[in-house]
């Protein structure tokens, strides 16, 4: 314990610089400074425990302080201790690069709010180093004088009582007020810091703390304070949740060795686990807690590892057999994906799959070969074969096909047909009804309800899939109660008491843009996160022009088989205009398109006259040119006509590929196997 101090010399630094801090009278802070620098000298000059717990300090300071005294700590210190070096600060900043980005727009909006008030607002990392500041100029630089700037150290058990290392010792926002602080050269401010909380597993990551001379001190700095650090959350949760979105694909796009029959972990650069399936069973059931959304555990720091050969040796004696992939985000190692060769089977006959077999059937039905659409087909079938995704958030414009992935996920699973499948959609549900169809009623629990009583959609679902159609149309008070069902996994009927569990696959779909909607305060930003553990974007027919001519031929021939007709023909011109048309109502309109044109059109052959005007309009003034193509002999198939629409405009980019691949709306690879198809020829051009 300090004992040997010159408590004049600090009652007179404290005087002069916190002269209004004395006549401070505030209801909410139990504060008279002369009482508590008493308090503060007594334990000082080696008050007993008695003496300290009649002091007139806060149990929070007076704790603190305790703690600083029997630590050792410096009471006449007059400054943290300041990280040197660029270099340093460099890769600190480095380190901390997503607390920097989540708290940028919080902090570029405070700071120009702080100039001129006497205040300033710092963010501190984990450790309690500071790693950002702004505010009010002045403030700023007396900050500097007692290291309250970037690469200063403000941790309780080196500076003593502060905002920002006793918030980071209590785990929860704090005030620290002129004379409650430890150390006598600090005392001549007034601090209150908040926790910043990791998302994904709650642990403390930051600080973000508002400090100033005394007299800034007002009563809601603390809940300012706590909500900036509530924004900060906020903005890590989007970066996670993108970042293991892009993970996913980054996994798909380059990791050709998997196959189905492996087993499969994903980690981000945490080594938290973000996804996982068939994995073997030392791991699953050994090493490995339950994958539910709840905090995974961490396997290894991907930063510490020099290469893949470190990480591996870095992993648990279970994992030393897995195949290692990269992943890398825009250049930078940001996870990998652990494939398990799988476990080999005692018999010797080769069972049939009849999960695998659904599965491609489902995905069979989903017509296309675009990149985009084989992704999140990919990310679909990976998702059905895992027990371990309860949540799935299907996104995509009206009409672009979110049922057919809907009925993969259920399709895929192991329970499969056997499985329920119940969907709802939510846009056509009156507001009083919701309760009633989502969890189900008592009997007779209010006007015009069944005199037996009801099941909900949740356990007419149990032990399968359901789907929640339009889920952005849900009313925000019924959003908690969904929430809740989902974390508990159990259902209370209305008007009863008695909790039914379920086990369900929610497979939640939007034409909305959920993420503005959370930021407008439609949507419940916990609920989002809760039901899109994994998100499938499925993209509009605009983007995937390669996709026009498959759909095309499948809804020909299907409509045509149908109605007893033989399939249509159409000429290049038509399928000029069809290729141009931006498609607002998707393979939907597409789809109505070719009924439409089966019940109308004239023996068999569609021509740009049997067309909607609307399209034809909308097609000749879209960006895509229409091809100037010239008819060909008679009325021929749609590969004919396709294999004349890629001549043509070769012809016209003289054989350039990037320019003909450009105006064809498709990618180049396609453009390539077109080629290869047709047997045509790059050099005639």
């Amino acid at each position: 314990m300090t004992r040997d101090i010159d408590l004049d010399d600090i009652r007179t630094s404290v005087a002069q610089s916190g002269r209004q801090a004395r006549s401070l009278s505030v209801a909410n802070l139990d504060y008279d400074e002369r009482r508590t620098m008493r308090a503060w000298e007594n334990l000082l000059s080696g008050a007993s425990d008695k003496d300290r717990a009649r002091s007139p300090v806060r149990s929070l300071i007076r704790d603190s302080w305790h703690r600083c005294a029997t630590g050792g700590i410096d009471a006449q210190q007059n400054e943290a201790p300041l990280r040197g070096g660029r270099d340093e600060v460099e890769h600190l900043a480095y380190l901390n690069r997503e607390l920097l980005e989540a708290a940028r727009r919080s902090f570029f909006t405070i700071g120009r709010l702080l100039e001129g008030t006497g205040a300033m607002l710092v963010l501190a990392d984990g450790e309690g180093t500071l790693i950002d500041t702004v505010g009010d100029e002045r403030t700023l630089r007396d900050g500097m004088d007692i290291h309250l700037a970037v690469g200063g150290k403000w941790t309780e058990d080196v500076v003593g009582t502060n905002g920002i290392g006793t918030a980071l010792w209590a785990g929860e926002p704090v005030f620290v007020h002129a004379a409650e602080h430890f150390c006598a050269g600090i005392k001549a401010w007034t601090c209150a810091g908040a926790p910043v909380r990791d998302p994904f597993d709650g642990r403390i990551i930051g600080v973000v703390d508002l400090s100033g001379h005394p007299d800034i001190f007002r009563p809601h700095n603390t809940a300012l304070v706590a909500a900036a650090a509530r924004e900060i959350e906020k903005a890590l949760a989007d970066q996670q949740s993108e970042e293991r979105t892009r993970l996913l694909e980054a996994f798909i796009t380059s990791a050709p060795r998997y196959r189905r029959s492996d087993g499969l972990m994903i980690v981000d650069r945490h080594g938290r686990v973000i996804y996982k399936a068939n994995l073997p069973r030392p791991i699953e059931g050994g090493f490995l807690a339950s994958f539910s959304g709840a905090p995974a555990r961490r396997l290894v720091e991907l930063t510490a590892a020099d290469s893949l050969d470190g990480l591996v040796s870095q992993l648990p004696q279970e994992f030393q057999s897995c195949h290692v992939n990269r992943l890398e985000l825009d250049g930078d190692l940001r996870g990998a994906a652990l494939v398990f060769p799988p476990v080999a089977s005692p018999s010797l006959v080769p069972a049939v799959n009849p999960a695998s077999t659904r599965l491609n059937q489902a995905r069979a039905a989903i017509i296309g070969e675009s990149p985009a659409l084989r992704a999140a087909v990919d990310i679909a079938c990976r998702v059905a074969q895992s027990n371990d995704v309860t949540s799935v958030l299907i996104e995509g414009e009206t009409g672009v096909g979110k049922e057919l992935f809907a009925r993969l996920l259920q399709q895929g699973s192991p329970a499969g047909a056997n499985a329920p499948f119940i969907a709802l959609n939510c846009g056509a549900i009156t507001r009083e009804l919701f309760g009633s169809e989502l969890f189900g009623h008592a009997p007779g629990a209010f006007t015009g309800a069944s005199r037996e009583g009801k099941p909900g959609v949740f356990e007419l679902a149990n032990g399968g899939v359901l789907s929640l159609d339009e889920i952005g149309e849900m009313p925000l008070d019924i959003q908690p109660f969904l929430l809740r069902v989902l974390e508990d996994r159990v259902v209370t009927r209305i008007g009863d008491s008695r909790r039914r569990p379920v086990d369900v696959r929610l497979v939640a779909s939007t034409n909305r843009e959920l993420r503005q909607e959370v930021e407008a305060g439609r949507f419940r930003r916990d609920l989002f996160y809760r039901i899109s553990t994994v998100s499938i974007r499925v993209p509009p027919l605009r983007e995937r022009g390669e996709d026009i001519v498959l759909l095309l031929d499948h809804f020909n021939q299907k409509i045509a088989a149908r109605m007893q007709m033989e399939p249509l023909a159409f000429t290049p011109q038509a399928l000029d205009h069809l290729m141009a048309y931006h498609w607002p109502g998707n393979v939907r309109e597409l789809r109505n398109l070719v009924e439409k044109l089966h019940v109308l059109s004239n023996g068999g052959s569609v021509g740009v006259a049997d067309l909607p005007a609307e399209l034809t309009r909308a097609a000749a003034s879209n960006d895509r040119p229409v091809l100037a193509s010239s008819p060909l002999a008679g009325t021929g198939t749609l590969e004919e006509a396709e294999c004349q629409a890629i001549r043509q405009v070769l012809a016209a980019e003289h054989g350039n590929l990037s320019r003909a691949a450009r105006r064809l709306g498709v990618s180049r690879p396609t453009l390539y196997r077109k080629l290869d198809q047709y047997g045509i020829r790059r050099g005639f051009f």
